[in-house]
């Protein structure tokens, strides 16, 4: 659990909703369903008219990362890694088919195949840059499904805004229907620029900062495996990937 995600988006909601309790405002003056609507449906509208339906779902299943970000054990890898290197040179490449049959990262049971099958040092790591490169890219261009959500929303909130000026020209006369229309005026701006600056652009951050960590971690193991490969000194592959670590 991230516990700094959930802290920096109470207290981010939390200043707004404060800030207006404390300038003499009720809560009840930010809840307006018809700028939510507004707001809300035409961000997420605008966003699945420009995107992918598999980058969509994506991007839905990513959001959990906010909160729940993948367990990478860096650590644990390089003294797996290390440990893989001391059965290589005792048992040869083949002491390592068990290994590469049970291991709980697929990616890194992947390049143990590849050091199994006897493939070159340089196929290993173009094969398996290959996955990095099209996995980072899946990755972040679900991510930036929130930069879309962050920038649509403020323009979003504008046409909200407009919708309800006009709802207030249109009802002049009638002085007890200039209130809901104002409010719903502002309270869309609000609602667009805020969920964009609260919420979905912080997320869309998060996320890549995320994904640069899952790829950092992915071309690692294969400094690691490819040292492997070339018979590189047990010692001297620790120290090389002790440097991710940093």
């Amino acid at each position: 659990m991230d516990i700094l995600s959930l802290i920096g988006l109470i207290i981010a909601f939390g200043a707004i909703i404060g800030g207006n309790f404390l300038e003499g405002g009720h809560v009840d003056s930010l809840l307006q369903v018809t700028a939510f609507v507004i707001v809300g449906g035409g961000t997420v509208g605008a966003v699945m008219l420009q995107t992918e339906i598999s980058v969509f779902a994506r991007s839905l299943k990513m959001s959990l990362w906010i909160f729940l970000p993948p367990k990478l054990g860096s650590e644990l890898a390089v003294e797996n890694i290390v440990e893989w290197s001391n059965i290589a040179r005792k048992e040869g490449l083949l002491g390592l088919e068990a290994i590469a049959e049970t291991a709980s990262d697929p990616f890194s049971s992947k390049g143990l195949q590849l050091l199994v099958d006897g493939s070159e040092p340089e196929v290993i790591r173009n094969i398996l840059e290959v996955e990095v490169d099209v996995k980072e890219h899946h990755d972040m261009e679900a991510a930036k499904v929130y930069d879309g959500l962050g920038g649509y929303s403020p323009t979003i909130g504008i046409i909200g805004a407009v919708m309800g000026l006009i709802h207030v020209m249109n009802n002049l006369a009638d002085p007890s229907k200039l209130g809901p229309g104002i409010a719903v005026a502002f309270v869309a701006t609000i609602y667009g620029v805020g969920l964009a600056n609260l919420l979905f652009l912080p997320m869309a951050n998060k996320l890549k900062a995320l994904v640069h960590h899952q790829t950092q971690y992915r071309e690692m193991v294969i400094e690691g495996i490819v040292a492997i490969a070339e018979g590189e000194n047990p010692r001297n592959i620790e120290t090389k990937l002790q440097g991710y670590l940093q």
